[in-house]
């Protein structure tokens, strides 16, 4: 054993190291087991999390998954940045006051639906609803793109799918930057005009920030540069303004989805786009294990319930509100009757604001918080894909032999 001393040393860095080998193989091998089951890989990277997390195999300890919440931050600029690459103005411009309208009539069904039912059912307090409401409204864009590619959907339908779905992730983190500078100002026990305004100036600067910051990256990264230069600075951008927002204490999203789409806007460099996807997934299979960490399964014997009626809550607040809408606005059938089983998964966004949001909860209600929409989570990535499948078979957007898209009126 002594000998062996002198060829092995086990200190700060190596267990560190060694921790994320552990935890970007939990996830791989993990994506193995449930690619049979053709479920994502968002939800095998969570079961990986649970199983080597503090509730299983207590592989890692709560300290160490504390630890790591800088990973969080990071990963979700690198998905709000990427949520701006839909935000492309000549693309909007054609229907774009009706994916809008569309978007606050669906968005603000599933808020209101989760604020008020999981209120009314659970007693549970006003802020905690609100931010439950708050995450309820997003929709995950990274199944739903999965969904559209692999079946080649085309088509108004499909293009009404990927307005909306980026649109509502913005209306989700601006709501969310809102909701937060309001629960930051009343946390005191009393109203003042100052705490209230202080943290809606610091987003504002955030925002500020990644719009100037756009502009900086589109002379930098020139397309007469390598690929591998590119990716350098454009990274630099996104953790630095996520580095900014953290010593501000607010939320990246809102700052990096304004990088990502002015500069998708003044470059029109969709490219630097797929570079990201060369760097992100090991930082986003460490976020999702990491979530996976900190669901806490005691809980879930508790709360289990508030999970499952979240998930249906919000489903029929989703459904409700985009058929509402796409009547109101008078959009074509295959919009009214099927939009809203298409905009059903949550899983990216919907996290990291369940992440951020236990930071401005007492410990107790954070845990809830995190329960509920992670327990949630896995019910969405099972059966999301799915019922956005249907919905793309139902419009006619992509047929059963998997040929050309049925012609349909959208508006």
């Amino acid at each position: 054993m002594e000998l062996l001393h002198h060829f092995i040393s086990i200190h700060g860095n190596t267990t560190s190291i060694l921790l994320l080998a552990l935890i970007l193989a939990a996830g791989f091998l993990m994506t193995r087991v449930t690619k049979l089951v053709k479920m994502p890989h968002v939800t095998g990277y969570l079961f990986a999390g649970i199983l080597i997390g503090p509730g299983l195999l207590e592989w890692v300890d709560p300290e160490t998954v504390q630890s790591l919440d800088f990973i969080t931050d990071i990963a979700l600029a690198i998905i709000a940045f990427s949520v701006g690459k839909y935000f492309k103005l000549s693309e909007l411009k054609s229907n774009g006051i009706k994916a809008v309208g569309l978007t606050l009539f669906e968005a603000l069904g599933a808020l209101i639906a989760v604020m008020f039912l999981m209120r009314l059912i659970f007693s549970l307090s006003w802020p905690f609803c609100l931010l439950l409401g708050v995450i309820g409204s997003t929709t995950s864009s990274a199944s739903t793109l999965m969904t559209i590619r692999q079946y080649n959907a085309k088509g108004p339908f499909v293009d009404t799918i990927l307005q909306v779905t980026a649109l509502d992730n913005a209306f989700a983190l601006i709501a969310f930057n809102v909701c937060a500078a309001f629960l930051q100002a009343i946390d005191t026990g009393h109203f003042s005009l100052f705490l209230l305004v202080l943290p809606l100036v610091k987003n504002f600067i955030s925002i500020a920030l990644g719009f100037a910051t756009a502009f900086i990256l589109k002379y930098l990264i020139a397309k007469r540069n390598s690929d591998d230069h590119r990716l350098v600075v454009m990274m630099i951008a996104i953790v630095g303004i996520a580095g900014a927002c953290s010593a501000l204490s607010v939320s990246p999203l809102l700052a990096c989805m304004v990088l990502g789409g002015t500069y998708r806007n003044i470059s029109d460099d969709e490219q630097l786009f797929r570079l990201l996807n060369f760097f992100a997934p090991p930082v986003l299979l460490i976020f999702f294990v990491v979530s996976g960490m900190k669901l806490d399964l005691q809980m879930i014997r508790v709360t289990g319930i508030m999970g499952v009626a979240y998930f249906f809550i919000r489903f029929i607040g989703k459904y409700v509100g985009s058929f509402t809408g796409a009547a109101a606005l008078k959009l074509g059938t295959p919009v009214r009757n099927y939009l809203g089983m298409a905009l059903t998964p949550q899983a990216g966004v919907s996290i990291g604001l369940a992440a951020l949001g236990q930071r401005l909860l007492p410990p107790d209600s954070a845990v809830l918080l995190n329960t509920i929409i992670l327990s949630s989570a896995v019910l969405y990535e099972m059966t999301g894909p799915a019922l956005a499948k249907a919905s793309l078979y139902l419009s006619g957007a992509v047929t059963k032999e998997g040929g050309l898209p049925k012609p349909v009126a959208v508006s």
